[in-house]
């Protein structure tokens, strides 16, 4: 049989060490999913919905550092990767998309299923091209992988399903070496590193502002923080990096962040951004008197969300190398100690709201993030849907070095903790996999819950079940909105897993959280744990806004004009109660 461009495109991807596709089959992917099917290199991940298939390729890119590839068949099939992939291109994960297309003859006429795919996911990707021929493979496909690889995103190759058919052109296989280009250090210029050294040098109390930036920068953060005896505030992306066992850590900032992290970049008179796009400005500091420096190792990022004092261009650690020879001056710890210790009442304060007495109901969501946390091994990967789970997640779960947190932290879709999961499961199938998973987020791609008992992927899916997409409604009564078009009304979890052939185990009471994680976690095989947990939990955030408390004090008027007094009482209740 002669060699088809599928082939080639199979072995391509084999070459670059890809070892799994997450997709669903159709008849415009059937000449590349049949030659996948003969060669017997690359695993088939058969999921049901395709935006499912660019998240769990996005999970796998994120625990494993490696291209992780996803595909989807013509028209309404690669059409729903794009939700994961703008996840992806904005996580900085390498991800290829492979999008088939109609029959090359009849693009340009109307023809049914058709789309423009190469022109779609262009806002997604460094790199999306249509194969319009064998004799552009394999090249468009390495430059695709290279592409990802190298930029750390996004590359989509649109091909046609009687493309994938033809004969190949004669080509060498390419060498490993040649399609995964290695990230190279940037080194700061040096003449930054000599303005950085005499900033910091200067007058003032310094705190550093942390990042996903500094992943593999650790312990040269921590050396710096101990020259500066500055206080280390970290972004969500940051946490899993330099949280971890570190005396200068005051927590985050922004909406779902601490208040010891908000005070602590607010009262400084030098912020050093380290690896960080914070995306929140009102969160940074504000006056003349604060100077600010930023070091990344993407100019685009410089100055983007505050006015910065300097610039550096370059990797986090290689900055941090340079530049701690060259701290000469001897600060006191006044700075340092009282952040910290406005931090550690704020842990108190938090991990206090995180206990509950046995048969009041419902179940605080805090109590159940920490047994998870507590129970979780200590390589465990946790996922965690956007809201309210991400609070929970941010506040509750310790990371150690070798634990993982994976979100959709900068694209912010619902829906994304499971299909993370299910990526992060697939690549590290003895590792043990949470996902915290919102009613909203699990319920709008629930048809992969099926996927779990399907692939025998032992996925821990813990609902924080409370009947309503709750940060949403946060949200509206913040800004003095009554709630609308939030509720659900959700059937038994727990026994809809147990006929989905999953171990199903409902928490209605505080008494039977820690024991049920406990069992939960200790199950061989998935299990879906329906916690049903308070509704009016409030996330306060480290600085409520003189805005903010003018719309709680609308909310209420309004509610109690509508009627809805009750709704104000079990505010009170969820979140005076002690």
């Amino acid at each position: 049989m002669a060699k088809t461009v599928a082939d080639q495109f199979a072995e391509t991807l084999a070459a670059a060490g890809v070892k799994r596709i997450y997709g669903v089959v159709g008849d415009s992917l059937n000449g590349l999913t049949d030659s996948i099917r003969r060669q017997g290199k690359i695993e088939w991940v058969h999921v049901r919905h395709e935006e499912v298939a660019a998240f769990a390729a996005g999970g796998e890119a994120h625990v494993t550092g490696e291209l992780a590839v996803c595909a989807g068949s013509c028209g309404p099939g690669n059409l729903h990767l794009i939700n994961g992939l703008f996840d992806c291109q904005r996580s900085r994960l390498p991800v290829l998309a492979i999008a088939a297309q109609v029959p090359s003859a009849e693009l340009g006429a109307g023809y049914f299923q058709e789309t423009h795919p190469e022109n779609l996911f262009k806002d997604c990707s460094h790199y999306c091209e249509l194969v319009s021929g064998a004799n552009q493979m394999p090249r468009v496909l390495e430059i695709a992988i290279r592409q990802a690889v190298g930029n750390r995103g996004v590359s989509v190759v649109v091909i046609p399903g009687d493309v994938a058919l033809q004969p190949a052109v004669d080509a060498p296989l390419p060498k490993v070496t040649s399609l995964l280009p290695r990230q190279a250090v940037a080194m700061p210029a040096r003449v930054d590193v000599d303005r950085l050294a005499a900033l910091l040098n200067s007058d003032g109390r310094v705190t550093m502002f942390c990042g996903s930036g500094c992943e593999g920068a650790r312990d040269e953060v921590l050396a710096l923080a101990d020259r500066l005896k500055a206080p280390i505030v970290h972004a969500y992306r940051g946490k899993e990096h330099v949280e971890w066992e570190n005396p200068f850590d005051v927590g985050m900032t922004g909406l779902i962040g601490f208040s010891s992290g908000y005070y602590a970049m607010l009262d400084c008179d030098i912020l050093l951004m380290l690896g960080t796009d914070f995306p929140y400005r009102q969160f940074y500091p504000r006056g003349a008197g604060v100077r600010i420096a930023q070091v990344d190792i993407r100019p685009e990022q410089i100055g983007r969300r505050a006015p910065v004092d300097l610039g550096v261009v370059g990797d986090v650690r290689a900055t941090i190398e340079s530049v701690l020879p060259l701290i000469k001056k001897t600060r006191d710890r006044t700075h340092l100690d009282r952040a910290t210790e406005h931090y550690r009442k704020a842990r108190k304060e938090l991990d206090g709201l995180a206990v509950s007495k046995p048969g009041r109901k419902p179940i605080r969501p805090q109590q159940v993030a920490k047994a998870i946390s507590d129970h979780a091994s200590q390589d465990a990967i946790f996922t965690c849907d956007v809201g309210l789970p991400t609070v929970w997640a941010a506040r509750y779960l310790a990371m150690n070095g070798k634990r993982r947190l994976i979100g959709s932290f900068w694209h912010g879709s619902m829906a994304n903790a499971m299909p993370h999961a299910i990526g992060a499961q697939t690549a590290f199938p003895n590792r043990q996999v949470i996902s915290l998973s919102g009613d909203g987020g699990f319920t709008m791609l629930m048809g992969d819950f099926l996927s779990l008992a399907q692939l025998g992927l032992p996925v821990k899916v813990v609902v924080f079940n409370n009947s309503a997409l709750g940060f949403i409604e946060i949200e509206q009564k913040s800004s003095g909105f009554l709630d609308f078009g939030t509720g659900f009304k959700n059937p038994n979890f727990a026994a809809m897993a147990e006929a989905c052939g999953v171990r199903g185990i409902p928490l209605e009471d505080p008494a039977d959280v820690d024991k049920g994680i406990a069992e939960a976690l200790a199950h061989n095989g998935p299990v879906l744990v329906d916690a049903v947990v308070s509704r009016t939990v409030l996330p306060i955030p480290p600085a409520v806004t003189a805005e903010m408390a003018k719309g709680f004090t609308l909310y209420m008027v309004k509610a109690v004009f509508n009627g809805r007094a009750d709704d104000l009482v079990d505010l009170a209740k969820s979140n005076l109660w002690a």
